[in-house]
């Protein structure tokens, strides 16, 4: 027979449970949980990111420093892969969720207009993120799919209406041209037509910074045709760069196939 036990109270454990669980939930264990949902998964950089970040409440109450949206691509650097932020917005201040409490929180900010278009084999993705103090931070990723903004795509359309052909996007580190991003998206032509017995390739970086004007580099890789531009060739002396400033009434003229055909021209003969 035991003697001095006394039957737990149920006031008692229910208090310890509560306890147990506020616990778990401030060391990521059985926490909240975040889910963005966007307006729309296909922008134009520079236009909005809009939508609601939903929290919905886990085992017991908890606080979050901020809930934080991040915009982020990634971009090849030799052989690895790097990611890199390209906007950060945080959305209110401090919040505090109780057990299964659902709490829905609007957003909107601007897409950046350096942001690289979904053509390449890099995505572009919103990662979500609830900040908790000394614990793992409950997270959300959606992707986004980048279309070209109407300057860049009057340039493509020109690039193709000269007979070159898209080969390859490829985002690659390159500070110094890329300023302020690491990086640099690469479009990569190879021509037909007019153009196949001048140039081996063609390679366009765009440099987006509003909506009325586009700076494109255009680097031109020149078909050897000489011994001179096989010498030039193994020596990597073959490559031409220029510069183009393509405006919206450029576009809306339709000279900005006229203006690429010139800066390709002035580098072939």
């Amino acid at each position: 027979m035991l003697t001095g036990w006394q039957p737990e109270k149920e006031g008692n454990r229910a208090e310890e449970e509560a306890v147990f669980r506020k616990l778990l939930s401030s060391i990521g264990v059985g926490g909240a949980t975040v889910d963005t949902r966007l307006s729309h998964d296909t922008l134009v950089p520079g236009e909005t990111v809009s939508g609601e970040t939903i929290i919905e409440g886990g085992n017991g109450p908890q606080e979050f420093e901020r809930i934080y949206l991040y915009v982020s691509t990634q971009y090849k650097h030799e052989d690895s892969l790097h990611e890199h932020t390209l906007v950060e917005h945080s959305v209110g201040g401090a919040i505090s969720v109780d057990a299964g409490e659902k709490r829905t929180i609007p957003f909107s900010f601007p897409l950046p207009y350096e942001t690289p278009l979904s053509l390449g084999r890099h995505d572009v993705y919103v990662r979500t993120g609830l900040d908790v103090p000394n614990a793992i931070d409950p997270s959300d990723v959606d992707p986004i799919r980048v279309a070209p903004h109407p300057l860049q795509q009057a340039v493509l359309d020109a690039a193709g209406n000269l007979g070159f052909r898209l080969r390859q996007v490829e985002n690659e580190y390159d500070p110094r041209k890329g300023a302020p991003l690491p990086f640099v998206q690469q479009f990569e032509f190879r021509p037909e037509g007019r153009y196949g017995g001048k140039v081996e390739e063609i390679e366009l970086v765009f440099k987006l910074s509003g909506d009325e004007a586009l700076d494109v580099l255009v680097e031109l890789d020149r078909r050897a045709t000489s011994l001179g531009g096989l010498l030039e060739s193994a020596l990597e002396m073959n490559e031409r760069f220029t510069r183009l400033r393509v405006t919206r009434s450029d576009a809306e003229r339709g000279a900005i196939e006229g203006m690429l055909a010139d800066a390709i021209d002035a580098h072939t003969g």
